[in-house]
């Protein structure tokens, strides 16, 4: 497919949002794989706070406001994102976060304050452009498999960054079996919530992170409690 056909399938505000993620998944490959003795924490930092001002940066000067309204309901998200990677590693005890020669928030990593953003940007924003292009039902259908995708190849490779890891839970490779209902359930849930409130007050972008918040820690902790001691012999 030559680059006419491209430009005549996607929107201009499409073609920019994959060149930026091309660009940004470049940046990570070469921040990453660098052979100079940087500490995963401060490199993943790095890669964090660059995309955290990227699409913001990206968003104003080609005039997207989509861009930075979704950027900004991701953000106050991901902040408060800690809590739950926090109970589950404090205590629960499943999800540890390695040494990484970086501060912590509790017991989690301080780059998870930002790094939310990424799956939510992505995954609310496919969403909004199939509903555009499609409909609403296939839509949902496309944010659940991108909540899968993304979150599941999250999980699965987090391992090779010395990220983050799961212990003393049912695996599938390398992902914890619980978390993956309840990922998708925040994926679909925050498309769901930012089709209300996109064009409401930034405000309540702080109230409705808080309760995706508490809707994913329940969820991680129902499907724990589900998967790993109930269901288990």
């Amino acid at each position: 497919m030559d680059n006419r056909s491209i430009s005549a399938i996607l929107t201009q505000n499409e073609r920019d949002f994959l060149l930026l993620h091309l660009v940004y998944a470049v940046g990570c490959a070469l921040v990453l794989l660098a052979p100079i003795d940087v500490p995963s924490g401060l490199r993943m930092l790095v890669l964090v706070v660059t995309y955290n001002l990227m699409v913001p940066f990206w968003g104003l000067r080609r005039g997207y406001d989509d861009w930075i309204n979704l950027w900004l309901f991701a953000l106050v998200l991901s902040l408060f994102q800690i809590f739950p990677d926090w109970f589950l590693s404090a205590q629960l005890g499943i999800l540890i976060f390695p040494e990484d020669g970086l501060f912590k928030i509790g017991t989690v990593s301080g780059y998870m304050a930002g790094l939310w953003v990424i799956p939510i940007v992505l995954i609310v924003y496919i969403g909004r452009r199939i509903e555009a292009r499609v409909s609403g039902p296939k839509a949902y259908v496309s944010v659940g498999l991108a909540s899968l995708l993304i979150f599941g190849g999250s999980e699965q490779t987090s391992w090779m960054i010395d990220s983050w890891y799961p212990q003393n839970v049912s695996m599938v490779g390398h992902t914890a079996v619980y978390i993956l209902i309840p990922e998708i359930i925040l994926g679909l849930a925050s498309f769901v919530c930012f089709q209300r409130i996109e064009k409401r007050a930034h405000w309540l972008k702080i109230p409705a992170g808080f309760l995706l918040m508490q809707l994913y820690l329940g969820s991680a902790a129902f499907f724990y409690l589900l998967i790993e001691i109930i269901a288990k012999p």
